[in-house]
């Protein structure tokens, strides 16, 4: 009986986890989708203020690594795959990773109005 509790408790706790894991991965996701619809919305162009846009890229970079990494934690392993559904420019996985500068608020993105949902 009491072994039948703790496989229990252990089945419980395992399913939060990874119900937490998900829930993670689809914060991220969204965020990623935010961070690069706002460097779609400033495009390349001659007029275009080159600051915004590389700030632009080194977040979706940042978004791109958070969601990958998480990714990692739940068992995909695929770059190429996200790469290719969310469509993720080159520029962006060249600037794949830790902020260079890492602000106070790291869950805001340059370019875009609404507040982004916190990382974990």
């Amino acid at each position: 009986m009491a072994l039948d509790l703790l496989r229990s408790g252990y089945a419980t706790l395992e399913y939060e986890i990874a119900e937490e894991r998900a829930s993670a991965l689809g914060r991220l996701g969204r965020r990623l989708e935010a961070a690069l619809a706002a460097l779609a919305a400033c495009p390349r162009t001659a007029n275009s203020d080159r600051k915004i846009r590389d700030g632009l890229v080194e977040q979706a970079g940042y978004a791109l690594w958070l969601f990958v990494v998480q990714r990692e934690a739940c068992g995909l392993r695929k770059i190429d795959h996200v790469i290719q559904v969310y469509g993720v420019p080159n520029e962006v996985v060249a600037r794949m990773g830790p902020l260079a500068k890492p602000s106070i608020h790291p869950t805001k993105t340059v370019g875009i109005e609404a507040a982004l949902p916190p990382m974990f």
